[in-house]
């Protein structure tokens, strides 16, 4: 997708700014009120989620980071200096070697909150460019078609990869997205480390909550 001038320098103001945690939800029951737009960011357990949350807000420790699969385990809640919207980064999904009840606990709690959260605008889902769509990636998207919630792909790690082997994982996800009806037809591509695409997914996270 292509981004204004305007459109990108809007975003970029609005993750300049000072963020601040809000809260982590273990469950439920301890959802914040639903008084603004929520944006998620989704992916399987060690897809980078931490580190772009904090690539985007320009923090180092914003969202804490650990090679360690399966570190976040609740929904944490982000939020910029001007208020407008809630930034939440959820537990990764499909980590097995975590005991059994704390991973039913984990995709419970993911399901709940993105089948029935009013004020979610928009689910990123992470996919590391090194291994494309997995089963477990399908059956979320599968959740969100269900649940009409927009989402968009996100492929982390590209720096990691060629420029012909990021086409081909990019044509792969593209024609794996296309039967789900939630999905938007684009795939964003960002490295972390080197900051490449950043700008335009803050035009894009901007736009879903406008």
């Amino acid at each position: 997708m292509n981004y204004t001038t305007e459109q990108i320098s809007a975003a970029e103001r609005t993750f300049a700014g000072a963020w601040e945690f809000v809260c982590g939800v273990p469950s439920l029951e301890f959802l914040t009120e639903a008084d603004r737009p929520e944006i998620a960011v989704a992916g399987r357990s060690n897809v980078g989620k931490s580190s772009l949350i904090n690539a985007l807000t320009n923090r180092r420790n914003l969202a804490r980071t650990s090679n360690t699969p399966g570190r976040t385990q609740e929904l944490n809640y982000f939020m910029p200096a001007n208020g407008s919207f809630y930034l939440v980064d959820m537990p990764g999904y499909g980590y097995a070697k975590a005991p059994k009840s704390k991973v039913e606990a984990w995709t419970r709690l993911i399901r709940d909150y993105l089948r029935g959260r009013q004020t979610l605008r928009r689910t990123y889902i992470l996919v590391d460019a090194r291994h494309g769509l997995k089963d477990v990636d399908d059956l979320i998207m599968a959740l969100l078609d269900e649940a009409a919630v927009p989402y968009q792909m996100v492929l982390t790690k590209t720096d990691k990869l060629k420029l012909g082997e990021l086409e081909k994982v990019f044509a792969s996800v593209e024609a794996g997205i296309a039967r789900h009806a939630a999905a938007f037809p684009i795939v964003l591509a960002t490295s972390s480390e080197k900051r490449e695409g950043l700008a335009e997914l803050k035009a894009s996270i901007v736009g879903a909550v406008e």
